[in-house]
Parts: C-alpha cells; structure tokens; sequence
C-alpha cells in the first residue's frame, strides 16, 4: 500500500473515493492495486511511503497477538477491517508539522536502499508516522467476500521487486497484457495454462489479488487513461484501443475505476 503525506501545495485526485481535493495536512491512502490520478493546483510536494502487506499483517498479528492463533487470523481481521482501498485522511497541519522531520529522515535512509545498521530506527520513525495516522483511518465493520473482491473494481496492478511465484499467473498476465483486444474467457485462459478454470483463478488471485477477468479490466482501464493523457484521439477510439468495442461501457468501468468519466480525466 502507500502512505502519501501532502507536504505543501494542493491537488485534485481521481480515485475509487471520486474526485477529492487535498492540501497540507492531508494524507492519501492506497490499498495495493488502487488507481490514484493527481492534478497538481500550481505545484504540490508530497512524501510517500512504500508498504508491503504482508509487513503490515505480522504488525497486526503483534499488536493483537493475544486474540489470535496465527497469522491467517491476523490476514482475516486485516481484511476485514482496513478494506477500503482508497481514502484521504484529514489530521491537520499540526500534526502534518510533527511528521515532517520522521519523513525526512526516514527519506534519507532510504537513499541508498535498505540499511540494515539503521533498521531499528527507520522501524521506529515509521511506527511514530502511523501512531499519527492510524487513529485518523477509517475502519471498515466487515468487507466483501473474497470472491467478489477479487472480481472487483479494477486497479493498478502491484510493481514489487519479486513477481507471483506461480509460472502459471505470470503466463497469463503476458498473454492479457500482449493482446488486450481479445475477449478472452476464462475457459481459454485457464487451458493457455494447462489449469482448470477453477485452478487459475485461485493461482490468479494469490498472485494478482484479483480474478483474470478483472485483472484484463484493470489494465485495458489503465491502457485507457495512459491514451487519454497522452494522446488527442476521440474516446472512441481510445476505447477500441484499450480492447472494448463499446465505448459506453469502457467509459462505465472507467468510472468505476477512477470515479470521473473519461472526458473529465482528460481535461
């Protein structure tokens, strides 16, 4: 996930959230795979800060170890209680002053890549960021079905230095991504990998967090807004480009995306 921290400046985000604006004192939160697009209002100066959820669970598992036999516990109640993928935290800029100095070193002994010497006090000047943010999140009384969730919204996919360790998930991310025009079922899918339709979308989902439907639908979305940005052609072909031949409903799951039509994110 990431932790982006509004430095100074203001901008005007797209996401599952809608359109939102934030300033100084505002702190964006991202589940992984979210898609987040940004408009800077004159210039904006943000920190981010990089999480791996795995990280994040075993410090859910400390933290209430005693209610909790394992970690696939601690999976559940994370799931459970912090899925919404996209929110803007308003602590203030009282306590967006305090974080400021933790940010810049925490930046600084990141330079150079992991720094085993200063890992103690890297963990610690995290552990006091999020001892502010934290109390600040929303926290969600139950989440959707694993099922539905892996079929959901589309996102950004996850960019971690080590890839899915099934072949098979990597082989048919490839092929979705080499021919987004195709209306892939799952049934030719699953048979590109020498798996049953149920197979895959289990490897899939370990591997991706999501369905390979959904996955398809998330980078034809993400195809789309890179055109949109980089280009003057009409939605339209935009649309065909991304793989869907209705323009309307490649608009409608563009939407559900990033929360604004395509005409908007362009302008």
């Amino acid at each position: 996930m990431k932790l982006i921290v509004v430095r100074s400046g203001s901008a005007l985000l797209f996401s599952e959230f809608g359109t939102r604006h934030v300033n100084v004192g505002d702190v964006v939160l991202l589940a992984a795979q979210t898609l987040c697009g940004s408009e800077p209002e004159g210039s904006i100066t943000t920190t981010t800060i990089y999480l791996d959820r795995d990280y994040l669970i075993d410090q859910v598992f400390w933290q209430y170890a005693a209610q909790f036999c394992d970690r696939h516990n601690a999976r559940d109640f994370f799931d459970t209680h912090y899925s919404t993928p996209a929110q803007i935290v308003r602590i203030g800029e009282d306590r967006a002053g305090l974080l400021m100095p933790w940010l810049d070193e925490l930046a600084a002994l990141s330079l150079n890549g992991p720094n085993p010497e200063r890992f103690l006090r890297a963990q610690a000047l995290l552990f006091s960021v999020l001892d502010v943010v934290v109390p600040f999140m929303t926290i969600t009384a139950r989440t959707a079905s694993a099922g539905r969730a892996s079929a959901g919204v589309p996102s950004a996919p996850r960019h971690r230095q080590f890839r899915p360790l099934r072949i098979e998930a990597r082989h048919v991310a490839q092929i979705i991504r080499d021919d987004l025009s195709r209306q892939w079922t799952v049934q030719e899918l699953a048979e590109a990998a020498h798996l049953s339709p149920s197979q895959l979308r289990r490897v899939f989902v370990e591997a991706f967090g999501k369905a390979p439907i959904a996955y398809l639908t998330m980078v034809r979305t993400e195809r789309m807004a890179h055109l949109l940005r980089s280009t003057d052609l009409p939605i339209k072909l935009i649309a065909a480009e991304a793989g869907w031949a209705d323009a309307d409903f490649a608009a409608r799951q563009f939407r559900r995306a990033l929360g604004v039509s395509p005409s908007v994110y362009r302008r």
